[in-house]
């Protein structure tokens, strides 16, 4: 990774973290998850309005890391308008970049996170709020945690 791409996408995380985007509740969902990462203390709530198959709106509210709020916050952008087969596959592009630091051909922000397959810990962080959105998506009532997720 070039050196300003680098750059690019350290400030794409860090505009994400400070300037998140559909955070607070949303009045009319009709699913969400908890997501909780006990490792590190990362908290979050996601929340869908879900018309038919596709995400409507999606927002979280939650708390921890700078890796943990930005992913959130990005991914709330990437998953409006999905449907859930999207979302899904979204997600393992996601989880891919995250594990293997391999950039998007696309070149979309999601890359920004490529940097975190450096820090395995911080995986954890950066899939949280993925994992609650997708048990919002399912339906399932289950909190989210990364202890039962292998990343």
């Amino acid at each position: 990774m070039s050196a300003e791409l680098s750059d690019l996408y350290q400030n794409v995380i860090l505009d994400h973290n400070r300037r998140p985007r559909n955070r607070g509740r949303i009045p009319s969902a009709n699913r969400s998850a908890h997501g909780d990462n006990p490792s590190c203390g990362d908290q979050c709530d996601v929340f869908l309005r879900l018309d038919g198959d596709r995400i409507a709106e999606i927002s979280f509210e939650g708390s921890g890391c700078a890796i943990s709020q930005a992913s959130a916050s990005l991914m709330t952008t990437q998953l409006k308008g999905k449907t859930a087969a999207e979302a899904e596959r979204l997600y393992g592009e996601f989880h891919e970049i995250v594990t293997t630091g391999k950039e998007p051909e696309d070149m979309s922000d999601l890359g920004a996170f490529a940097g975190v397959h450096a820090f395995p810990a911080r995986i954890k962080c950066a899939t949280l709020s993925w994992h609650a959105a997708l048990n919002a998506l399912h339906g399932d009532p289950a909190p989210a945690t990364t202890e039962s997720h292998i990343d």
